[in-house]
């Protein structure tokens, strides 16, 4: 199905998402942003994945929890674009073009750096998923929460019972992390490095001023 193919025609809100690795902060960061914007006086809503909807939350507990090699990496990564489409068709296409903004914890990129370039899923397999789902949808800005993967991975640790991408190793992570810098590389107008191992009010800010300079706020 592809959900997203028609969306710029009825857009109206902006859609941002934050990426990044384990411990980078993103969802601190993620609510921080909403309330920055809702100051603003921009209606805006707070969604993740995998998740953002009851049929979405059903396949996160199965790829967050559990042993580390629970999936093959194809079937993971079936299983991320199942819990997307819902999650786009129930609710980031209807908010956006009821000209409110959303903000996703993680995105089709956590897709690409995890199974595609960690797992070494084939990418063109993972790009004809996103076509078949997304369409031409994508993100109006993605902020990428940069931090080495081992201070991340001491920041989450004991944090969460979510904890099956935290146990699958350092090399693991920093193929992650080093993922999402080369996305960034290949997206630079829509993809954003923030410093994530700064405090928490200063990463805030970094996002902010990106946020403002986007969107003319």
């Amino acid at each position: 199905m592809g959900s997203g193919s028609n969306r710029r025609a009825l857009k109206d809100g902006n859609f941002i998402t934050l990426e990044g690795g384990e411990g980078s902060g993103k969802t601190t960061q993620t609510q921080l942003l909403h309330d920055s914007l809702i100051s603003a006086g921009i209606e805006t809503i707070i969604t993740r994945e995998p998740g953002g909807t009851p049929q979405s939350e059903e396949i996160r507990s199965l790829l967050v929890s559990g042993e580390s090699k629970r999936w093959e990496p194809l079937t993971e990564s079936l299983l991320h674009f199942a819990s997307r489409n819902e999650h786009l068709v129930k609710v980031i296409l209807p908010t956006l073009q009821a000209g409110k903004w959303v903000i996703c914890d993680r995105f089709f990129d956590s897709t690409m750096a995890y199974q595609g370039y960690a797992m070494n899923v084939d990418r063109q397999k993972i790009g004809a998923l996103a076509k078949m789902t997304m369409g031409k949808f994508a993100p109006d800005l993605t902020l990428i929460l940069d931090i080495p993967e081992s201070k991340g991975l001491v920041r989450e640790e004991g944090l969460s019972s979510e904890d099956r991408y935290n146990k699958m190793g350092a090399s693991f992570h920093k193929k992650v992390r080093m993922a999402f810098r080369e996305i960034a590389s290949q997206e630079p107008e829509r993809c954003k490095i923030i410093d994530a191992s700064k405090g928490i009010q200063e990463v805030h800010n970094s996002i902010w001023l990106q946020v403002k300079a986007k969107f003319n706020l």
